[in-house]
């Protein structure tokens, strides 16, 4: 579905990623793990065309979109829940939601999206009227992740979605992204909170310092003494 073949990649005379080539395959959950300032959230914004790519080659189901402006990547099936989740805090759960099918193909199956995305999230429905900005951060990330739905993608990318969350919702998030790959859709995650987000996944690749240093199997990487020692503690 997705490949990133040797992407490069910065900000000004900052280049921030080196090479980084991936797949994520049609079905399959991915996660690019690593630690701060590895390059991840860098790896999305540049995916999702929020900045460009210096060489190599984005490609969507044999489509390349390097040149694509980045509000029409959705239009590709891409979605993104950005880092910090990035919710419009002075309107409701609703309204934020309606703004993820903003695309002519999303508007036209938008009740049955919205009514999709409250069988998923049923608190969202009893804050459907509350603004955004006043909900818990956990209820925050569920009405981000909501939003991205909205617009029906192939691809859902999700930056650190259990960033500045309690542990105990941390887990619920978890939980919420093997829900969603029971329904079909194909994620790339990109996640600090390494132990668990390999047990969520199928594969990983492991970002250090803008390059990619191992992938695999999600639970042979869980089970690899490097990754035990330098990110488990173990």
């Amino acid at each position: 579905m997705l490949t990133v073949d040797k992407l490069n990649a910065g900000y000004g005379s900052f280049q921030a990623l080196f090479d980084v080539s991936l797949s994520v395959g049609a079905g399959e959950a991915i996660a690019v793990i690593g630690p701060n300032g590895a390059g991840k959230t860098t790896l999305l914004r540049a995916i999702s065309r929020l900045i460009d790519a210096r060489s190599g080659e984005l490609t969507m189901e044999g489509r390349r979109y390097n040149d694509l402006p980045a509000h029409q990547v959705v239009s590709l099936g891409i979605a993104q829940v950005p880092e910090g989740r990035r919710l419009f805090p002075r309107l409701s759960v609703e309204d934020n939601l309606k703004m993820g099918a903003f695309t002519p193909a999303a508007r036209a199956g938008y009740r049955d999206r919205l009514d999709f995305v409250y069988s998923l999230f049923p608190k969202m429905k009893q804050r459907r009227t509350q603004l955004a900005g006043t909900m818990s951060g956990g209820e925050q990330q569920m009405c981000a992740i909501g939003r991205a739905l909205m617009s029906r993608p192939k691809l859902l990318l999700l930056d650190e979605p259990s960033a500045g969350l309690a542990p105990v919702i941390v887990q619920s998030i978890f939980e919420l992204m093997q829900r969603i790959r029971s329904e079909g859709y194909t994620v790339l995650i990109v996640e600090q909170n390494i132990r668990q987000v390999l047990q969520v996944v199928d594969r990983a690749y492991l970002l250090e310092t803008g390059r990619i240093r191992m992938s695999g199997a999600a639970q042979e990487l869980l089970a690899s003494d490097e990754i035990r020692k330098a990110y488990l503690g173990l």
